[in-house]
């Protein structure tokens, strides 16, 4: 009989994939994939080790698996950021953890696998810098219309407060016919939407090419039948070229959204984060996009609380905030972390300060958001559709929400839809961060 494999996937779509990866591989080689953990025979925690909350959600989630061990869990591995970042560690403390996967050793799932079924204690880390194997493919977990494309790995811009290059190596793009082989292969299995991923997917192909072929990427990408919409995450400032513009621009199929992680709007605090955009080049930036492509939706990731973040930087960041108006925003308190060189900043701020400026920039940016969902009541707009809520209404996204991390629109419709279905919607209501509408007939579609 088939040994039961769970895998629980913590952290970034990044990560997610490497799950999937790890599935696949599982399940090539004769392991039975199971999404009930209780039932598992072996478990993967696929770990997020990036700041101290993703590292306190991944102990906790090992520790969970680990308490499966009195119900005949065989085997428990850790694998993923966490594990590449603690590996030793990991093992000394946790004596129900078996082995440790890094992030550049997840192919080895089988062997490690095996090798704890005969009673070993083992990790492989270190081993960042791997080039990809395209031989290898996965099971996906998303929703059957929706997949994440991940078009390279690893950072080299060396922002101060990041350890993601430690644990996931240089820049490292993925040939382009590779992407587009897989992207087809995701079409064939039924995807409508493909998101791009990357720790910077601005930068795709200047390792392998000597120029970024992100745009050339969206053109090619754009020729693949079934495919409806290819969405970009993570795309960083600096490289966000008028290449880049125009060919989300001249293609369909490109939703008119990006997200840009900014971090902050103080010059001084930039600098200090080793940023490599300034304040009035963000302005400019966004004055920009919003010009040549005018239904664009803009999302951002700010981080409050940095060492030496004055009230000043803070009162710059805020009125960036309120006139720049993201459509979409998060805030995060500053994470020290250990093996960064902003851990030894001088002037670090109190958790509570830290707190209370996150706080601010949210209840600022509810206000925004929900003046710009009531800007959207009267208007028509295409929704993919997500859940079937019963009696008629439905839970779907709009182009300009991206899954997991933004909103949704609630729809309600006399015909019956499935998830996957793509349909014009007009919005009727609005809140904070959710729409609401009605299904809207095709004969009856606004220009």
């Amino acid at each position: 009989m088939a040994l039961k494999v769970y895998i629980e996937s913590l952290g970034c779509s990044k990560n997610l994939i490497d799950s999937e990866l790890m599935l696949g591989i599982l399940q090539k080689n004769g392991y039975e994939i199971t999404m009930d953990q209780k039932s598992a025979q072996a478990i993967v925690v696929n770990t997020c080790g990036f700041i101290e909350a993703a590292k306190e959600e991944s102990i906790n989630q090992i520790l969970k698996m680990g308490a499966l061990k009195a119900n005949g869990l065989k085997t428990l591995i850790v694998a993923g950021c966490l594990g590449e970042r603690y590996a030793k560690d990991l093992l000394e403390e946790l004596p129900e953890v078996n082995a440790i996967v890094g992030t550049g050793d997840y192919e080895r799932i089988v062997e490690v696998m095996n090798e704890t079924l005969e009673g070993k204690r083992l990790y492989y880390v270190g081993n960042v810098d791997k080039t990809f194997e395209e031989e290898h493919k996965r099971v996906l977990t998303t929703p059957n219309h929706t997949a994440y494309l991940k078009i390279s790995d690893g950072c080299d811009n060396l922002c101060t407060y990041c350890i993601i290059p430690k644990l996931r190596g240089k820049y490292r793009s993925r040939k382009m016919e590779d992407i587009l082989e897989e992207a087809q292969d995701l079409a064939d299995q039924g995807v409508k939407e493909v998101i791009l991923i990357a720790q910077d997917t601005t930068r795709y192909g200047i390792d392998l090419y000597d120029e970024f072929r992100l745009p050339k990427l969206l053109d090619e990408l754009q020729k693949i039948e079934g495919i409806q919409w290819i969405r970009m995450l993570y795309s960083y400032p600096e490289m966000i070229t008028k290449e880049l513009i125009e060919s989300m621009k001249n293609n369909a199929k490109v939703c008119n959204y990006l997200d840009i992680p900014i971090q902050h709007a103080s010059d001084s605090v930039l600098k200090r984060m080793n940023r490599r955009t300034g304040h009035q080049q963000l302005r400019d930036l966004i004055k920009n996009l919003r010009e040549e492509i005018p239904e664009i939706v803009l999302r951002t990731s700010l981080i409050v609380g940095f060492p030496g973040e004055t009230e000043e930087d803070f009162e710059i960041l805020k009125d960036f905030v309120k006139t720049q108006k993201f459509d979409r925003l998060g805030a995060f308190t500053y994470s020290m972390e250990e093996d960064t060189p902003a851990f030894n900043l001088p002037d670090h701020l109190s958790e509570d300060l830290k707190e209370q400026r996150q706080k601010e920039i949210m209840e600022l940016q509810q206000g925004i958001s929900l003046e710009k969902n009531q800007n959207k009541v009267g208007r028509e707009m295409q929704v993919l559709i997500e859940e079937d809520l019963d009696q008629g209404e439905y839970l779907g996204r709009s182009q300009g929400d991206a899954p997991e991390i933004d909103g949704g629109v609630y729809v309600t419709s006399e015909s019956p839809h499935k998830p996957g279905d793509i349909v014009r919607v007009k919005i009727t209501g609005a809140m904070e961060y959710d729409l609401m509408g009605e299904s809207v007939d095709e004969n009856e579609l606004s220009e």
